[in-house]
């Protein structure tokens, strides 16, 4: 299979187990009766930043695995160092400037970047033979 193919179908599985996951975190919100606009801002906002950390990991990644079996292992090397470093100074920012704002919740903001291992777990009990 195409690794384009791979990398947006493995996101899709992650958008959708991070919709549903986001869906129970609003759940438990509205239990606890905190459930407000922040707490909805920051749990879209989160569940965003998980996606497209993962997406832009996965690309990279992919793009190591071309530069590695063209022999070029060290670039390939290079390439996931560097994308995980930019990912995560851009994830940095990017929470550092909504929790400023005052705009979202921080644990709703915060809670959903650890969805997507949890997503993937579970992707894997529904994945077919041989997929």
């Amino acid at each position: 299979m195409d690794s384009r193919k791979i990398v947006y179908k493995e996101t899709l599985s992650v958008l959708i187990g991070e919709v549903i996951l986001v869906g129970v975190m609003f759940g438990v919100f509205a239990l606890l009766k905190a459930l407000d606009q922040k707490v909805l801002l920051g749990g879209l906002a989160g569940g965003l930043l998980a996606v497209g950390n993962f997406f832009f990991m996965a690309i990279g990644t992919s793009l190591a695995a071309d530069k590695a079996e063209a022999q070029n292992v060290k670039g390939g090397q290079a390439l996931i160092q560097t994308s995980y470093l930019v990912r995560m100074v851009v994830l940095a920012v990017l929470l550092f400037a909504c929790a400023k704002s005052g705009y979202f919740n921080l644990y709703a903001l915060v809670i959903p970047l650890l969805f997507p291992r949890l997503s993937i777990t579970l992707a894997e009990f529904f994945r077919k033979k041989g997929d």
